[in-house]
């Protein structure tokens, strides 16, 4: 007999070689229709898989993510079994789960295909999935395993093979496919109810410029044909939301060839709106005592060799940038934590003048392969609202806590009220990734994980994820569309201080090296504006706004009588602008709406007259007529109203 636990602590005894599928059944068999995963002692096995010794069990649904990945993950292998029967003599590569769906890379060879073939395709994986094809894991040894693909000609899975240890290795049946897999499946293909094939894309075999391009099928699967409608639903509903279409349309940030690629340009809209975030956060800061700093957008290679900036990413940055004196080489700013250590190093510290904490909005830049760069979210130059926390080990937990009530702070003060975090840990089968002793990287992932569980945060543990330097705790946002985003981070470092021989003089009057916390509330401004736009759809609120009123004027001939409203809205600090052209109202009223301006006030022969306007609301229509002081009035409450409700 063997002990399985459950997620709840309760506790039961089968006889070895029981499955989780025969542990699910025992609890119900309406419950067991619907697992469709699982994991024993946190390993992904498959609902077959016989367990032999004693363990904790956890058993996945649809509404699990880890359910949905493997869920995803089968729909790859049914994916790649439609593709050999329609194309043979193709050859497949890898078929991963990806956050929403999945996608195989292929190599066609000399075959086509394109957006029209893939109806054909879905078509032949439905037909496969209705045959409830079971899927099973099966042991293979290296040398049989590359014996398979070598006759095959597949030169991509040679290489993937001979990168693993033997005894290792693992293939996934189904129907009369197999493919090289290392687990976790559905029951059977059956479970698979729609299928959405959402796109043809290149993609270069391990993601390496210089090899084969291949061709990369993106979709997204799903247990009822529900499910898949409102899916696309949703995704319409994000299409309008894009905010690379909103930027244009209300002329926030543009792009040029002539620029660069992933280089922005903020309009002044844009910059306007910019510039009201960093004013908000700089006030919070203030009152959470930071001092704003301002560094260069280039550093000496040296400074980043020092940090570990360049051993690391050193291939992925813009070239050195070289001067006329031989030897010397500046890099474009990659981080600014290593300007902020040189600031810190340019004095004698003791521990009464810990914690310091240095703020700046920092440009960076970070050469981003063009096929990977996309709107405001993946660029080449972006702002961080960057800091760096200065303090002794005794302050670590403490200043840690304030950075997350800071972020919290964020977080309601512009909408975004569901969120979860993430505790991003080190590998620890791959110490090559970092830097730093053993002992440090146990500090600092205990730091973090005491600051989340002492603040009460909903969070997961993710190995693998951390910085080179440093483990982070990770701002997970839900838009309104419920996507996932990563916003905020917060990292603690010990090696950095190391590498840059940071000191303070202590109360027993000896040197000690100071920790540091890294921190990003918004993470980066490009990024923060592009899902705040998608996420309210371009109607921020109103203190946001870059326009909050709009003045339509039925003719030139009320031009007066509209400058005197302007007048009176500027004086008591409200944002507006005349549309004065010789237009029709309507239009004016359309294009108004289109630009998401809050208040529309128009003007004519009787507003003149009474001193009066008629005001519009955006999404409401008709708000009636009413004195310039009284809407100017009425703008003010709902400004107060809102800062009061998002502290701002």
């Amino acid at each position: 007999m063997i002990a399985i636990t459950l997620p709840d602590g309760s506790v039961k005894h089968f006889d070895a070689g029981a499955t989780p599928m025969d542990v699910a059944k025992n609890i119900s068999e309406g419950f067991a229709r619907n697992v469709i995963s699982a994991s024993y002692n946190d390993v992904t096995v498959e609902t077959t898989t016989p367990l032999t010794e004693d363990g904790t069990l956890t058993l996945y649904t649809w509404n699990n993510d880890e359910g949905k990945k493997a869920f995803w993950h089968s729909s790859a292998h049914i994916l790649a079994q439609a593709l050999e029967q329609l194309y043979p003599g193709i050859k497949l590569t890898i078929g991963p789960a990806i956050e929403n769906g999945f996608y195989y890379d292929v190599d066609f060879g000399e075959k086509a295909i394109s957006e029209k073939d893939l109806k054909e395709i879905e078509d032949k994986m439905l037909e496969i999935a209705r045959g409830k094809h079971e899927f099973s894991i099966r042991e293979a040894s290296k040398e049989d395993a590359l014996q398979y693909y070598k006759k095959q000609g597949n030169e991509y899975k040679v290489e993937l093979i001979e990168n693993l240890e033997d005894g290792t290795i693992t293939f996934c049946d189904h129907d009369t496919f197999t493919d090289l897999c290392r687990g976790g499946h559905i029951p059977n293909t059956g479970i698979v109810k729609a299928v959405k094939l959402m796109s043809i894309a290149g993609a270069y075999w391990r993601g390496d410029e210089k090899n084969k391009q291949l061709t990369r099928i993106y979709g997204i699967s799903f247990p009822k044909q529900k499910d898949l409608t409102e899916y696309l639903q949703l995704l319409e509903e994000a299409k309008k939301r894009d905010h690379r279409k909103l930027g244009k349309e209300l002329e926030l940030f543009t792009f040029s060839q002539k620029v660069g690629q992933g280089l922005p340009l903020w309009m002044p809209k844009g910059a306007a709106l910019r510039e009201r975030l960093e004013n908000f956060l700089k006030k919070a800061q203030k009152k959470a005592g930071y001092e704003m700093v301002v560094t260069p957008h280039i550093g000496q290679k040296e400074l980043y060799v020092t940090s570990g900036h360049y051993a690391k990413y050193g291939a992925d940055s813009f070239q050195p940038i070289k001067t006329p004196n031989e030897g010397e080489e500046f890099l474009l700013k990659p981080m600014n934590c290593p300007h902020h250590c040189e600031i810190y190093n340019s004095k004698p510290w003791s521990y009464k003048d810990l914690p310091k904490r240095f703020a700046e909005f920092g440009t960076v830049y970070r050469y981003e392969q063009s096929g990977e760069l996309h709107g405001l979210t993946r660029v080449r130059g972006f702002t961080q609202d960057d800091a760096h926390i200065f303090c002794t080990p005794d302050q670590l937990d403490d200043e840690f806590k304030k950075v997350i009530d800071l972020v919290l702070y964020v977080f309601g003060s512009l909408g975004f009220e569901n969120f979860y975090t993430q505790v991003s840990l080190r590998d620890p089968n791959k110490p090559e990734k970092y830097i730093g002793s053993l002992e440090n990287w146990e500090k600092a992932e205990k730091a973090i994980i005491n600051a989340a569980e002492s603040k009460g945060l909903d969070y997961k543990i993710e190995y693998g994820e951390a910085a080179f330097y440093g483990p982070k705790l990770d701002f997970m946002v839900k838009d309104a569309l419920g996507r996932s985003w990563q916003l905020g981070t917060i990292q603690v470092d010990y090696n950095l201080p190391e590498r840059f021989e940071l000191e303070y003089k202590g109360s027993d009057n000896e040197t000690h090296r100071p920790v540091m916390i890294h921190r990003a509330p918004f993470g980066s401004m490009e990024r923060f504006v592009a899902i705040l736009l998608e996420h309210t759809g371009g109607n921020f609120p109103l203190w946001l706004m870059p326009d909050q009123v709009s003045i339509l004027s039925l003719s030139e001939k009320y031009e007066k009588y509209s400058q005197k409203v302007l007048n009176l809205l500027e004086n008591d600090e409200i944002r507006a602008l005349v549309d004065n052209r010789n237009e029709t109202i309507g239009k004016k009223i359309r294009e108004a709406e289109m630009n998401k301006i809050p208040y529309m006030l128009i003007v004519g022969e009787h507003e003149e007259k009474d001193g009066t306007v008629s005001v519009r609301k955006h999404g409401e229509g008709d708000l009636g007529t009413m004195t310039p002081k009284a809407f100017s009035e009425l703008i003010q409450q709902e400004i107060k109203k809102e800062s009061k409700e998002f502290n701002v």
